[in-house]
C-alpha cells in the first residue's frame, strides 16, 4: 500500500495519513530492505518516473522516521504469495490489530492462527 500511496496518491494515500495519525507503524528489517529495493526497481522497470521515484522515497522516509521496528521470532507462511508472509511476521511481533493493504494475497487469507483484521485501504477509511 506504501508505494501505491506515495507513487499513485488517492486511497492509499489518504489511509496512509490517517494511519500517522491514528495508529502505530511497525516495520521489520525484510520490509526496510523492500522499501529500498523496489522503489529502484519500479523506476528501472518504466513503471514509475522521476518525480514518482522522488516523492516515493520521501514517503517513505516519511513512515521508516516514525515506525518502531520489531525483528519477528517466528515466521508463518501462510499466504499463497510467500513474499508477503514477512508482512504477516511483523503483525505477529506488533502485535497489530489490523493490516491495512491492496495485496490480494492477503486479503484472501481466509483463516489466520493469530487475531489480525486484513483490511483495504478504502474499509480502513470507512471505520473511522
Amino acid at each position: 500500500m506504501l508505494i501505491s500511496a506515495y507513487a499513485f496518491g488517492g486511497t492509499p494515500e489518504k489511509a496512509v495519513k490517517k494511519a500517522f495519525s491514528e495508529a502505530d507503524i511497525y516495520l521489520t528489517p525484510d520490509l526496510l530492505k523492500e522499501y529500498r529495493d523496489v522503489p529502484l526497481a519500479l523506476e528501472a522497470e518504466g513503471k514509475i518516473n522521476h518525480l514518482q521515484f522522488k516523492t516515493l522515497i520521501s514517503g517513505m522516509a516519511a513512515v521508516v522516521s516514525r515506525a518502531e521496528i520489531v525483528n519477528p521470532k517466528r515466521k508463518i507462511l501462510i499466504c499463497r504469495d510467500p513474499k508477503d508472509d514477512m508482512l504477516l511476521d511483523c503483525c505477529i511481533e506488533a502485535k497489530a490489530d489490523f493490516l491495512v493493504t491492496g495485496d490480494a494475497d492477503l486479503l484472501n487469507i481466509a483463516e489466520l492462527p493469530f487475531n489480525l483484521r486484513i483490511v483495504t485501504p478504502l474499509k480502513f477509511l470507512e471505520e473511522g
